[in-house]
């Protein structure tokens, strides 16, 4: 979970003063945004590995609106949204949308911290993935070198057994001088 850029959108100060304090404990790279707008402005400015918004916020704009506009500038953003009891429905809804998972209020701390490592191993395993996928590129590249060259010595070394063939099977010259240009050309 460290080193994770975590924004954290709610128009509750506790909340957002909890979670900043907490997670920045756990080494996590923390900015706060009271209301949707101004999380929108941080999201135009910075990329986040999570963003944990609060559903419902005064200001115009919703936690749906975040995630919107978080996957519309960054697709590989994780977005949690905290949501009341009342508005299940729509978080699940929001997760058809592309937000990550969803947590209920009251907030309980360690839920967010089981649900930010759940991110944190998913990165990892991206990660890794990628790591692995490059290093099979590049493999496969080496490979398809290696064997453009193999098959160009092969085709130099087929050319010139048929070249040392035709030499060997002529019936004119002094059959010593025909092995004796075969094997210069073997050389």
């Amino acid at each position: 979970m460290k080193n994770l850029k975590i924004l954290v959108v709610d128009d509750d100060p506790v909340t957002r003063l909890m979670l900043k304090k907490t997670l920045s404990k756990s080494d996590c790279d923390v900015d706060v945004a009271h209301d949707g707008v101004q999380a929108v402005e941080l999201i135009s400015r910075r990329f986040y590995d999570v963003v944990l918004t609060d559903m419902m916020m005064p200001g115009g704009m919703d936690g749906i609106d975040v995630l919107a506009a978080t996957k519309a500038r960054y697709s590989d953003t994780q977005v949690i949204l905290i949501t009341g009891y009342g508005s299940v429905d729509t978080a699940v809804t929001a997760m058809k949308k592309g937000a990550s998972d969803y947590l209920q209020k009251p907030v309980n701390i360690d839920e967010v911290l089981l649900r930010l490592a759940k991110v944190s191993e998913i990165k990892a395993l991206q990660k890794n993935a990628g790591d692995l996928r490059e290093a099979m590129d590049i493999t496969e590249k080496n490979a398809g070198e290696t064997i453009q060259l193999l098959e160009m010595a092969v085709s130099g070394l087929e050319n010139k057994l048929e070249d040392i063939k035709d030499i060997l099977s002529q019936q004119d010259g002094d059959a010593y001088e025909r092995i004796d240009t075969a094997l210069r050309m073997l050389a």
